[in-house]
């Protein structure tokens, strides 16, 4: 019979799980022959992969039996991810990093989950002054395992280790070469994805050496494909809603009337009507995508070096180049004022044209192309009685450009209407333009007020440690384990918008030039000592106990610390605890990101609020605040005010977990943990969006909360209209999580094959921000959309593999637990999501030692996403939800 292989046994039964969270469990003691090796969460050089936190280990051999391309899909359908993290599915991607990908443990914020490759840190990625790195760096085929620590570990890696830690471990000891290749594609016909890889490994007396080369390729999908319009609930029922920003042209009149222009190219260029939404508005989904293509090629190399008999040379190089775009809706000019005497203008009256789609053009093209280059340097060693040292250098660069086409220079927009300047004859430097009626805009004019957008910038990382650890002395209960190091770290990030962009001239969101950087200097110590063993009810009790101290030239000097309890009680129980501090000062473009204006997806709680029952909380805080009683708003976006704060401080977290394992003697083969997660930041930095500034606001007695103040909002004063919102980072006071996870591994056989069950779960109790002191706590668990994310109670994924002598088998599960809209109320339609279940589903063959076939289907029910009220896109959660529906895929492995 075909056992699975040892890798992935022991990854599973004593670290803990595939794709859930399965915390270590490893009963090896020392003196059994096991490689010394350091695991994530630790410094310490120790003989079994056991860690006090809770941990999650995807081995290689997992991942290549989901058939998953890509990073980020495999972090973001843990059940510890939640929120708002950039992925293909999600239009509105981190700020200037459209096309990049991050993980969000706990749903806290991708910028408090640490990414390390092999146990460094990893560059930010993006075209400039970003936060987090970009997962798509990292190609899936030269991984050997990805560790995910689900508790605080500032203590040992620094900063940015509030939530977790995810370390990605490539692999080091291939020989051979293998290639691979995978075709995949949707049901619907779209969504292509292709990828090939090429590894080649050879090791001998003096060192090994890994390289590969990788290429990926995915194909768009068009969101109308899968949601043909916008809805919104009238009268009871879902209806497309579209945008306000009309094709025609929406216009005010003198009076406060609203009309819309000829809506048909080639009509009548002098008509308008009375403005109806459900007749004119825009129909936006035909012009995005529901997933967005990227193409990337990446090149790495891996080797050591035995310098001598005790030291040792590596190195870690590695390339990669992005190249994505995402469809946009064709821009709209806002508030052009056109006077009566004006020869386009039918009125006879002076108007204000509120908005006007520029569909002559067609769509926007937003395109990013993104090079990430990485090198490490190193020599490690050994030293008398069993210690070693480790020094480093690493760096790290990404730069990039992005931009769009289809972008309207407003000054020169200003030119066409201004008729002392531009003329209506043919051949005229500066053509007169035709803004009132669809398809009335002409070549000349679309030539004269259109460019393309280009933008650049980029990130640099660049570090050196010191490390060395071994036994201090022995006790009765074992060696006093010990670690120590330095840290010297700089980081910068920049950012240069087109200059049109910078004078505001250009008709999209206004950004200015970035640039900041920061230094730290950073020492830390790390003690793992066995108290007690072979007692009665403690085989083994071990303290483990790290100290840091971090320097900083922005904000000076903080101390960082972490305690944890392990406790072998018998055979087959173990209990284990940690408490730790965190620490993180505001990143580059929390502080330093220029400040921006874009259209966000955004619901005003006062549109339609008449009908709303008369002692209604936002009925009367509507009235109050002199929105007018027929007052609707007009599409599903608000212009709000995004970017930089140069007043941010920093935060600080503490953590606290307590566990248990149990491996019943009764039930070979069984492991069961439960870990129970307690997490509160202060001085949170989080930028509030909008829609729920709104809601608490106007839910609030006498429009009392801080929320209702000019520095969130304002309106205007005629139309009711929300005319300034603001969503910028801020110390928003305190968060604070708790919950708990489950998991179980059964490893048995069934006749001559191996099986495994990898159960996961988390239980989502309390997630609250309490924006400032002595205000009323947001509840986010429970709750999903809004921009925010989604943050189920419940969360599960279960993992079934058979292997035989040729064939293999995985059958997977992901649970995404009821949640309740943020901004919707109760008995709207999408007030309340569903259980959702995706089953995914894996077929291996093995030819022979060399050649191996592997087939699969995701999503296999082609489960559709649920409808929420305030969607982000596609009358959903982008960042919960999938999008692509029921899809296959085929992979071919050879190895020479």
């Amino acid at each position: 019979m075909k056992r699975l292989s040892g890798k992935l046994l022991v990854a599973t039964a004593l670290s803990a799980g595939v794709l859930a969270g399965m915390p270590a469990v490893a009963q090896q003691q020392p003196g059994t022959g096991l490689e010394e090796i350091v695991v994530t969460g630790s410094r310490i050089k120790r003989e079994d992969i056991t860690g006090v936190g809770p941990a999650t280990v995807l081995t290689n051999e997992f991942i290549q039996s989901t058939g998953i391309a890509s990073v980020e899909t495999l972090l973001q359908r843990l059940p510890s991810s939640a929120g708002f993290a950039g992925n293909q599915t999600s239009a509105y991607w981190t700020s200037n990093g459209w096309g990049t990908a991050q993980v969000n443990l706990r749903g806290l914020g991708a910028n408090r989950t640490l990414v390390l490759l092999n146990g460094r840190r990893i560059v930010p990625g993006g075209t400039g002054a970003n936060s987090s790195p970009d997962l798509n760096t990292i190609p899936v085929s030269i991984i050997e395992r990805i560790d995910v620590l689900k508790d605080g570990a500032s203590a040992i890696y620094g900063a940015d280790a509030v939530a977790g830690v995810v370390n990605v471990i490539t692999r080091d000891d291939f020989e051979g070469v293998e290639v691979s290749a995978k075709y995949g594609i949707t049901e619907e016909g779209d969504g292509e994805e292709k990828s090939a890889d090429l590894t080649w490994g050879l090791s001998g007396e003096k060192g090994n050496f890994v390289a590969s080369l990788t290429y990926y390729k995915s194909e768009p999908v068009n969101m109308a494909d899968r949601e043909p319009c916008g809805l919104g609930e009238v009268d009871g029922e879902l209806v497309c809603v579209g945008s306000s920003a009309t094709i025609g042209g929406r216009a005010l009149l003198p009076t406060g009337q609203r009309i819309n222009f000829n809506q048909t190219p080639g009509g009548d260029g002098d008509f308008f009507e009375p403005y109806n939404g459900a007749i004119h508005n825009f129909n936006s989904n035909p012009y995005l995508n529901a997933v967005n293509p990227i193409e990337r090629i990446s090149a790495s190399a891996f080797g050591n070096i035995n310098v001598t008999d005790d030291v040792k040379l590596f190195t870690e190089l590695m390339f990669t180049n992005r190249q994505s775009t995402q469809l946009a809706t064709p821009g709209s000019l806002r508030n052009l004022s056109i006077p009566a005497t004006n020869p386009t203008n039918p009125t006879g009256q002076d108007i204000i044209l509120e908005q006007r789609r520029l569909m002559e053009p067609g769509p926007r093209d937003f395109f990013q192309d993104v090079d990430t280059w990485r090198t490490v340097v190193g020599l490690t060693g050994d030293l008398a009685n069993g210690w070693t040292w480790e020094t480093a250098f690493n760096w790290g660069r990404t730069t990039g450009i992005d931009g769009s086409n289809n972008i309207a220079n407003l000054d020169r927009v200003g030119d066409t209407l201004n008729t002392d300047v531009c003329s209506f004859a043919a051949g005229a430097a500066i053509p007169c333009g035709d803004y009132l009626g669809a398809g009335d805009l002409s070549p000349e004019v679309l030539d004269y007020i259109l460019f393309t957008m280009r933008d650049s910038g980029g990130n640099e990382q660049i570090s050196g440690t010191f490390d060395i650890t071994g036994s201090l002395f022995a006790l009765p209960a074992g060696d006093v384990g010990f670690a120590a190091g330095v840290v010297y770290r700089e980081e910068k990030g920049w950012r240069d918008p087109d200059p049109l962009t910078v004078l505001g001239v250009a008709n999209t969101n206004q950004q200015d030039p970035i640039s900041g950087e920061f230094t730290a200097k950073e020492a830390y110590v790390e003690l793992a000592v066995p108290v007690l063993s072979n007692l009665p009810f403690v085989q083994r009790l071990d303290v483990n106990a790290a100290a840091r101290y971090s320097d900083y030239d922005l904000f000076g000097s903080d101390e960082n610390y972490k305690l944890g309890l392990d406790w072998q009680v018998i055979d087959g129980v173990r209990l284990r605890a940690t408490y730790a501090t965190a620490f993180r000062i505001p990143n580059v473009p929390e502080l330093f990101g220029g400040v921006a204006e874009g259209n966000l997806t955004t619901t005003d709680p006062c549109s339609g609020y008449a009908s709303l029952p008369a002692g209604s909380v936002v009925a009367q805080n509507c009235a109050a605040s002199g929105v007018p009683a027929g007052y609707q708003q007009l599409g599903n976006t608000i212009l709000t005010t995004v970017g930089g704060n140069e007043n941010l401080d920093p935060e600080s977290a503490e953590s606290f977990t307590v566990g248990a394992v149990y491996q019943p003697p009764f039930v070979e083969g069984l492991t069961l943990t439960v870990d129970y997660f307690d997490i509160t930041i202060k001085d949170a930095i989080r930028a509030i969006p909008g829609s729920t500034k709104l809601a608490v606001c106007y839910e609030s007695a006498g429009l009392s909360h801080p929320f209702c103040g000019p520095e969130h909002f304002t309106r205007n004063a005629l139309t009711g209209d929300i005319n300034f919102l603001s969503a910028q980072p801020v110390n928003t006071g305190r968060e604070e999580m708790k919950g708990v996870d489950f998991g179980l591994i059964y490893e048995f056989s069934i006749g001559e094959f191996a099986a495994a069950i990898d159960w996961n779960t988390t239980y989502l109790d309390t997630y609250t921000i309490t924006p400032f002191q002595g205000a009323e706590e947001i509840v986010f668990d429970g709750f999903i959309g809004g921009g925010n994310g989604g943050f189920p109670h419940w969360r599960s994924n279960v993992n079934a593999t058979l292997a035989g002598d040729r064939w293999s088998g995985t059958y997977s599960v992901q649970w995404i637990g009821k949640a309740t809209d943020f901004n919707a109320s109760e008995g709207d339609i999408g007030h309340r999501t569903p259980n959702v279940f995706y089953h995914n589903v894996q077929v291996g063959y093995d030819f022979n030692d060399q050649a191996r076939i592997a087939v699969g289907v995701d999503n296999l029910f082609d489960e559709d996403a649920p409808f929420i009220q305030s969607w982000t896109d596609a009358n959903t959660d982008t960042m919960t939800y999938d999008l692509l529906g029921r899809r296959g895929y085929v992979r071919l492995t050879y190895t020479f």
